[in-house]
């Protein structure tokens, strides 16, 4: 379980003397939730609530001791997050463009994302999603337009497609600064191969424009007028939990989160998680041209595998 072994190290660097701490929590916005949620029949935030007690509940009964478990439906990661957003906007490295988004006329509304599913057109996958293909030799990210035979998550229809306007990260535009910041991080924090691996051949293949707003309510909106009626995409959204949970613990969250002179970042997690963490939130951070804490060491895990060498995925 990777936060037991979180925990051990975290103890083992208090032991040491160092001034540590340990964030954790549950990232609650995004097609997810509201997939959930209807399938529950509540609203997203009761969903939210009651998972993140469960969750709450198992880490104690492990006796994980985090500093703080939080999640991101909080005042702070709408204000961090909005923050961050408009510093980008602000240095001209948010591009508006048209995409061509599948919609379901039966359920009368865009499918971002999980919301839709079908076969991967690079290795056949079956039950792809319409963000990554979760085949255990796949794992491409995608783009929900490019699955073959889609169908609606909710009720199995075939959806149409329709134009939506939408924000994208410049990535393009950050690669310079990136691959210099990368070329650092990797070889002084000593990061794991997958790790290396994954974010290499994001680089090598050349980075494009990522689309960062979605057509949902469950959200943080994005605070411009002409797209107040979309909110964040979650891999946008969700990392800046790590900064507004430490701002739920401690009036003090930016000696530990714009303090990279003093400050070093561990992170862990399963591989397919590495290109959000190594390649789109240090970006976002990197693009507002603020002194953020950026990652120092990344260690991920293999994929657990089950029946025939298939992914041991959440979603199944």
């Amino acid at each position: 379980m990777i936060y037991l072994r979180l925990f051990k190290l975290y103890r083992f660097s208090r032991l040491r003397g160092n001034n540590t701490i340990y964030i954790c929590g549950t990232d609650e916005y995004g097609t997810a939730t509201e997939n959930k949620a209807l399938q529950e029949k509540v609203t997203p935030k009761e969903l939210c609530d009651k998972y993140f007690a469960i969750h709450k509940a198992v880490y104690e009964w492990f006796d994980i001791d985090f500093d703080h478990f939080g999640r991101t439906t909080t005042p702070q990661q709408t204000e961090i997050a909005q923050d961050i957003f408009l510093s980008l906007h602000k240095n001209g490295l948010l591009v508006p463009d048209v995409l061509e988004q599948p919609f379901c006329q039966t359920c009368n509304r865009f499918l971002s994302d999980r919301f839709i599913q079908g076969k991967c057109p690079h290795c056949g996958y079956e039950d792809a999603r319409g963000d990554q293909c979760e085949g255990t030799t796949c794992g491409k990210l995608l783009d929900a337009t490019e699955l073959i035979d889609p169908k609606c998550e909710i009720c199995k229809n075939k959806p149409e497609i329709r134009k939506t306007k939408h924000l994208f990260l410049d990535l393009p535009n950050l690669t310079e600064r990136l691959e210099k910041w990368i070329k650092h991080s990797s070889e002084a924090g000593l990061w794991t191969a997958n790790s290396k691996q994954v974010t290499n051949g994001w680089i090598k293949q050349g980075l494009k424009n990522r689309c960062i707003t979605r057509d949902l309510k469950w959200g943080v909106p994005v605070p411009l007028e002409e797209y107040k009626d979309k909110v964040f995409y979650v891999w946008f959204d969700a990392p800046i939990g790590y900064i507004s949970i430490t701002a739920n613990y401690t009036q003090d969250w930016a000696k530990w989160w714009k303090n990279p002179e003093k400050v070093a970042l561990y992170q862990f997690m399963g591989k397919d998680n590495v290109p959000f963490h190594t390649v789109i939130f240090p970006s976002s951070l990197i693009g507002t041209g603020q002194p953020w804490t950026l990652l120092n060491n990344i260690s991920t895990t293999e994929y657990l595998n089950y029946e025939a060498g298939l992914k041991f995925s959440k979603s199944k």
